[in-house]
């Protein structure tokens, strides 16, 4: 398994817009995604109510992890993305 800990930057954190762009990404990476808070809570990070659900706030560092072909390159880019605010996108 493949693991990327990355803080997340958005000045809301991961809530509606941001959520929304970044499960877009999760699901077009090619791999199965899964988002870790510090609590251990765990979501696929496709499922826009699954992170919604999390309610990730600007700096909280969460784990992003996947298995298989790909899912080194596939974390590089979630892990860029929730490390750039995505309410300036």
């Amino acid at each position: 398994m493949v693991e990327r800990r990355v803080a997340v930057a958005s000045s809301v954190g991961l809530h509606a817009r941001p959520a929304s762009l970044f499960a877009q990404a999760a699901s077009s990476v090619g791999v199965a995604v899964t988002l870790t808070v510090a609590s251990g809570r765990s979501v696929n990070a496709a499922s826009i109510l699954g992170v919604l659900s999390l309610g990730i706030d600007h700096g909280a560092v969460v784990t992003l992890s996947a298995d298989g072909a790909g899912a080194a390159d596939a974390l590089d880019a979630l892990a860029k993305l929730l490390a750039s605010d995505l309410d300036q996108e």
